[in-house]
């Protein structure tokens, strides 16, 4: 029960030292994405690279930070729970006028929950609900800039509006060809309205800051007529001589959820009132939940906050259990899901087969790596949680046993809380949205038959892409390590995502190479590996074997991807990303790009 006078000056000071800790982060942050914008005028690309691993780790530090101070000023966590009551009391008082009330509630969170005991994580002490509404929240302030802009074009004017649209941002570096590019855009929009009349409300609103990715600037916002809404981006990329041009018009849900898709790296965004920034992209994107939002505009604690409420929601509105996860097991993770959740959950074995030669710390080094790298819309982005509380009895038997072989060390099962009912403690775990096992996917088509032409097209499309999906890995500097069709998955838009990454390497880490010559006919007929192999090296001609057992595979594989069976591939990418350069990569269809007028 919450105190009914607030007295004790030391938990404001508290309160009041917490949402500074919070402020100080969220300044930071804010600046690092603010200069996204002078990476982008300057195509400084590699700095821009390291401003989007960097700015990953902010949150920790300055979590971090908040607990030193508050045990070295105030000795925290000697204070008793009925001043933690007061502090919780005060910091809601903090909020009342603040632009990100949410963050700073989550932010509350993490440095509490690194003082109390847990048997105190409850909402009388932590935000387990929000207390703080962000509806309707806004940057009231003389100079602030509003969440969006909206303008108001005739037909006559569409394409004037357009460059005023895009004048507006200041980007310090020209367009090579404004007209031209307004011209494209102006008849994508007309093709995509199609003799459509104009009603009184129509108008055009646009968020007041590009989102920064990569070597691209986005330009969001959505086109309103009558009923209809039509969300649209606008990328905007350098040419050769590094003037600026529009490569695309993308517009629709699906378009949009592919350039914010959990298989891409977070955006530089400069926002005051995140909430609205997410408000407003929900408009664009109603089935994308609000905590990808977050982790899309690189607000991830957030994120994580949302996805663990809405899982808790969940379950209490669900009946069925989590169980071993469908598919072939893993040889160092173990995999479980919830049939009636979208995710799934992944902790490290404790043991592996003697051909896999790592550690947990190594493995758990791979799923940072991948959250710090550029994702080129092919790896699958994880949420990772400690010491995660389920109730014991939403799981199946056969699965708790799985975990007690091969995770005994990640599993705690007890009346944890005193309350009398049993959890299932999970130390250490992944969470990633569940796709179809690409194995399973091909599969389907195969039991369907390749006479079946939706079954052909069916495994035709998903091994080109699979291919793909190794090319444009490769371009962002990733070496997959094991490409089996089971370690790839496909998404409800049928893109095919990579997701296993405990052997994962660098590409300008591997030594790729030919298989030797054998030296003696004991050598050429032996069945066993009979040439030195070295830490790093990759033997690319001996995919083949492993991947194309399958003659309908092998067939459409050789014709599209068959230079990812020679060394030569590998090295060249390997040589040109040595030599600095930063590969293109295109969050949406290269077909719907405008042309190469001006590309590279």
């Amino acid at each position: 029960m919450f105190p009914q006078r607030l007295e004790s000056p030391i938990a404001y000071n508290i309160a009041k030292a917490m949402r500074d800790g919070f402020d100080r982060h969220y300044r930071l942050f804010r600046t690092e994405s603010a200069r996204a914008k002078h990476r982008f005028e300057t195509a400084d690309w590699h700095d821009q690279q390291r401003a989007q691993r960097e700015r990953i780790e902010f949150y920790d530090l300055r979590v971090k930070e908040c607990v030193r101070r508050l045990e070295k000023e105030f000795a925290a966590g000697k204070q008793p729970m009925e001043l933690w009551h007061e502090v919780k009391l005060h910091y809601i008082g903090l909020l009342v006028e603040h632009h990100q009330p949410e963050l700073a509630e989550t932010f509350f969170n993490s440095v509490t929950t690194k003082i109390l005991h847990r048997t105190h994580f409850h909402n009388n002490f932590i935000f387990v609900r929000p207390a703080m509404s962000t509806e309707y929240l806004e940057n009231d302030e003389f100079e602030g800039r509003p969440t969006y802009y909206s303008y108001y074009p005739s037909k006559n004017s569409l394409r004037q509006t357009l460059v005023t649209i895009l004048e507006s941002y200041g980007l310090q570096r020209e367009f090579a060809d404004i007209a031209t590019d307004v011209n494209h855009v102006v008849h994508a929009l007309e093709s995509r309205l199609h003799k459509v009349k104009l009603r009184a409300n129509f108008q055009i609103q646009v968020l007041s800051s590009l989102f920064y990715r990569n070597k691209g600037a986005y330009l969001v916002g959505k086109i309103i007529n009558g009923y209809n809404e039509v969300p649209f981006a606008l990328p905007i990329l350098h040419n050769e001589q590094s003037k600026l041009y529009i490569d695309a018009a993308l517009f629709g849900e699906d378009d949009l959820q592919m350039l914010f898709s959990f298989a891409r790296a977070y955006f530089m965004v400069d926002m005051e009132i995140p909430s609205a920034y997410v408000q407003f992209l929900r408009s664009l994107m109603p089935r994308k939940p609000r905590a990808e939002l977050y982790n899309a505009l690189g607000l991830a604690k957030q994120g994580k906050t949302l996805f663990y409420r809405d899982f808790l929601y969940h379950l209490k509105h669900s009946t069925d259990k989590l169980r071993i996860a469908p598919g072939i097991k893993g040889m160092v993770m173990l995999v479980f899901d919830l049939p009636s959740f979208p995710f799934v959950f992944k902790l490290i074995k404790d043991y592996y087969p003697p051909q896999k030669e790592t550690t947990r710390e190594q493995i758990q080094g791979k799923y940072l790596l991948v959250k710090q790298h550029d994702r080129v819309g092919r790896m699958a982005d994880t949420l990772e949680y400690s010491l995660v509380a389920f109730p014991r009895d939403r799981f199946e038997d056969e699965l708790i046993a799985e975990i007690e072989k091969f995770a005994p060390s990640q599993l705690e099962i007890s009346d944890r809380d005193g309350d009398g009912k049993q959890e299932v403690i999970i130390k250490h775990l992944y969470i990633e949205r569940r796709m179809i096992p690409l194995n399973m996917y091909l599969q389907e088509a195969f039991d369907a038959g390749m006479q079946d032409e939706r079954a052909q097209q069916q495994m035709e499309r998903s091994v080109i892409d699979y291919g793909n999906a190794i090319k444009d890995l490769v371009a962002a500097n990733i070496f997959p390590g094991d490409m089996l069709w089971k370690n790839f998955g496909v998404t409800r838009n049928g893109k095919v995502v990579f997701y296993d990454y405990d052997e994962i390497e660098y590409i300008t880490d591997c030594n790729f190479r030919r298989v030797p010559e054998p030296r003696n006919e004991e050598e050429e007929m032996s069945g066993e590996v009979w040439y030195t192999v070295r830490p790093h090296d990759v033997f690319p001609e001996t995919f083949g074997p492993f991947l194309l057992g399958n003659d309908a595979v092998r067939e459409v594989f050789m014709r599209h991807h068959a230079d990812l069976l020679g060394v030569e591939f590998w090295q060249s990418h390997k040589e040109r990303i040595l030599a600095g350069h930063v590969y293109d990569v295109f969050p949406y269809d290269t077909q719907r790009r405008f042309g190469q007028a001006y590309a590279d």
